[in-house]
């Protein structure tokens, strides 16, 4: 699923950014299409599920807290979905909250606190991605 990689940044993913905020929104493209990574962001756990089930990813930047569906919900209904096809994508929670023990019970493969730090954004998809990826 990677894409082609590059010797100087092996990490070639196709994200979903799941993300209320416009500023937030902006933030975690900026970070992750700097580093070559193709981004598409939706603004709701919703759309977040109807991406997953449209198209292929990578992997999810999901933030916990956003309106019509929220990001722990909509990870449950990802990983129901994905019981059925026997596929696993990685989820990384994305929260202003202290609430790791809440996303991992939901799904999630990482916990990430906001506002997102490149460093620590790098570290979490490398720690979520099969080893032979990162």
């Amino acid at each position: 699923m990677m894409h082609d990689a590059d010797p100087l940044n092996p990490l070639r993913l196709r994200i979903l950014v799941a993300e209320d905020s416009r500023t937030n929104q902006q933030l975690a493209a900026r970070l992750l299409e700097r580093e070559g990574h193709a981004v598409t962001v939706v603004s709701n756990g919703k759309e977040a599920v109807e991406a997953i089930r449209r198209g292929l990813f990578d992997l999810v930047l999901m933030d916990v807290d956003m309106p019509i569906m929220d990001g722990l919900t909509a990870a449950r209904a990802i990983r129901t979905y994905e019981s059925r096809r026997g596929t696993r994508l990685p989820i990384v929670a994305v929260t202003t909250r202290n609430n790791r023990r809440d996303c991992l019970a939901a799904g999630m493969d990482a916990h990430l606190n906001k506002p997102l730090r490149l460093d620590l954004l790098n570290r979490a998809l490398r720690s979520v991605l099969p080893k032979s990826a990162a």
